[in-house]
C-alpha cells in the first residue's frame, strides 16, 4: 500500500531550503511512498529545479497562497490563513488524499488547525503531543503530553496512556507496553490528587501499568510509555535538551583546551562520533498529535533536512501502521468496559 504524506513546505525557519531536500532524500529511501509538497508552487518548483534526484516522480506539488508565521497568533491564524500551506496540508489528510501531514510551523497554529480540521476521536477529550526519546537501555520510551495541555484532568491522563501505549505497540511492534505515571516519588502516596487519581485508574483499565514513575526514569527505559500533563511534559523535555547541550559543549570545550586535549580528541574520534549520534537530536525530530482522526506530526522549526526527513519518516510510519485506527478502537474498548463497569456497580 502507498502511503501519501502532505508537507508544509513553506513552514519552519528555513522553509523551502529544508523540506524540499528533505523530501527528496525520504523519497529516496522510502521507495513506496508518495508526497505532496504544499506551498508557493513556483518557488517549490524553483528549488526543485537544481535538485536531482530518482524520486522526483513520487513528489506531487500542491499550490497555497498563504504561509503561517512562527510567531503568528493561533486564532489570527486559524480565521485569516485558510489558504496557508500548513492549512492545505491538514485538509488533504480529512479528505484522504494523504494519510498523514508533517509541518515544522508554529505548533500552536499547527494543533488549532489539525483539532479545527480533523476533530478529536470520539472518547478523546484533548490531543497530547507525543515524542519518542532514547534511552540507556536502547529502547526509544514515548513521553505524553509534551505541551498540549497544561492542565489535566485523571481521565485525560488515562487517554493519554491509551494513545501513547497504541503508537508503541504499532511503531515499535512492542506488545503490551509498559506505561508509567510521571511523579515526584514511586510511592502511591506521593503526587497530587489528580496524579493520584489518574493511578486508580490507571490499575483498573487494563494497560500494562507499572506505576509512578520520576524524571530519571524516563531515560532508563524503565517504561515504555511515560504519561504526564503538558505543563510537566514540556519543561521536562526543555530541560533535557538543555543538559545535552550543556554535555556537549563541555566535552568540546574539554577536548579543545590545548593540544594534548585535542589530540586525545582525535584519538576518541570514532567514541565522541557514536557519542553524538546517539544523542543528535535530529534522530529524534517529529512530535506525533495524538487523539486526532489523522496523523499529524510536528517537526521541530530550526532543523535541517535530515531531522526533517526524520518527522517525515515518523508521520510514514504511523500512517503505515495504522496508528490512529489502533487508538480509535483501543478507545472504544475503554468506553465499553467503563459502561459496563458502571452498570454492574450500579
Amino acid at each position: 500500500m502507498t502511503i501519501t504524506v502532505a508537507v508544509d513546505a513553506m513552514g519552519g525557519d528555513v522553509g523551502l531550503k529544508v523540506t524540499v531536500p528533505a523530501s527528496l532524500r525520504f523519497l529516496e529511501e522510502h521507495p513506496e511512498a508518495r508526497l505532496i509538497l504544499v506551498g508557493d508552487s513556483d518557488a517549490i518548483t524553483a528549488e526543485l529545479s537544481g535538485r536531482a534526484s530518482s524520486a522526483r516522480g513520487r513528489l506531487d506539488i500542491r499550490h497555497a497562497t498563504q504561509v503561517v508565521g512562527m510567531d503568528e497568533p493561533p486564532p489570527l491564524a486559524l480565521k485569516n490563513k485558510k489558504d496557508s500551506s500548513m492549512r492545505v496540508a491538514i485538509n488533504l489528510v480529512k479528505d484522504g488524499e494523504a494519510q498523514a501531514a508533517v509541518s515544522a510551523g508554529n505548533t500552536g497554529a499547527l494543533m488549532a488547525t489539525a483539532r479545527f480540521v480533523l476533530k478529536t476521536i470520539p472518547g478523546i477529550d484533548r490531543p497530547a503531543i507525543a515524542k519518542l526519546l532514547p534511552t540507556i537501555e536502547g529502547r526509544d520510551t514515548c513521553m505524553l503530553d509534551l505541551g498540549a495541555n497544561v492542565d489535566c484532568s485523571a481521565e485525560q491522563l488515562l487517554q493519554f496512556g491509551i494513545m501513547g501505549s497504541e503508537l508503541v505497540s504499532c511503531i515499535a511492534g512492542r506488545e503490551n507496553p509498559r506505561v508509567g505515571l510521571l511523579n515526584i516519588g514511586s510511592e502511591d502516596i506521593k503526587g497530587n490528587e489528580i496524579v493520584k487519581r489518574a493511578s486508580v485508574l490507571f490499575k483498573d483499565s487494563g494497560l500494562n501499568f507499572y506505576g509512578n514513575v520520576e524524571g530519571d526514569d524516563v531515560y532508563r527505559g524503565t517504561v515504555d510509555v511515560v504519561v504526564c500533563d503538558g505543563f510537566t511534559g514540556n519543561v521536562a523535555l526543555k530541560t533535557s535538551e538543555g543538559v545535552a547541550h550543556m554535555v556537549v559543549t563541555f566535552l568540546r570545550r574539554e577536548f579543545s583546551r590545548n593540544w594534548w586535549t585535542r589530540l586525545c580528541a582525535l584519538m576518541a574520534m570514532s567514541v565522541l562520533r557514536r557519542f553524538g549520534n546517539s544523542l543528535d537530536p535530529r534522530r529524534f525530530n517529529g512530535a506525533s498529535f495524538l487523539g486526532l482522526k489523522g496523523s499529524v506530526v510536528k517537526s521541530h522549526g530550526g532543523t535541517d533536512a535530515l531531522g526533517f526527513s526524520f518527522a517525515l519518516h515518523q508521520a510514514w510510519e504511523e500512517a503505515r501502521s495504522n496508528v490512529i485506527g489502533h487508538i480509535t478502537d483501543r478507545v472504544v474498548q475503554q468506553m465499553a468496559n467503563l459502561k459496563q463497569s458502571e452498570t454492574e456497580a450500579n
